[in-house]
């Protein structure tokens, strides 16, 4: 069976990028006990555009809706915030102290599902 890569497209505005960066860095370590998860990064745009990319690697799809239905889901207070997610839907974090949301570092979040059909790795 082949893995699923989910990449969370992020618009992020220049003045909210070391906002989603540091709520990231702050959530370092909740998706890796997943089950199916196999790997994650964030990408950080250098040029040409305002779009970060979430990228994680899944070994089905039933890992990563599980994960979605589960974890993430209460990590984000229940899903309350917008459909999409992964590391956060909208590059938000948890609720503030007082139970307050932050404001949202994207203004727009879209999420696309690849099946890896070929993948290397360095020659040893």
């Amino acid at each position: 069976m082949a893995s699923v890569v989910k990449i969370n497209v992020l618009t992020v505005p220049a003045e909210q990028r070391e906002v989603l960066e540091k709520r990231f860095a702050s959530r370092a370590g909740a998706v890796e006990g997943a089950d199916g998860f196999e790997w994650f990064e964030l990408l950080r745009p250098l040029e040409g555009t305002d779009q970060y990319l979430v990228y994680t690697r899944w070994r089905d799809e039933a890992s990563f809706q599980a994960w979605m239905e589960g974890s993430m889901k209460a990590a984000h207070g229940g899903g309350q915030s917008g459909p999409q997610g992964q590391g956060g839907p909208q590059g938000q974090g948890g609720p503030q102290e007082g139970g307050e949301r932050p404001k949202p570092a994207a203004t727009g979040s879209t999420l696309w599902s690849f099946e890896v059909v070929q993948s290397a790795a360095p020659k040893a």
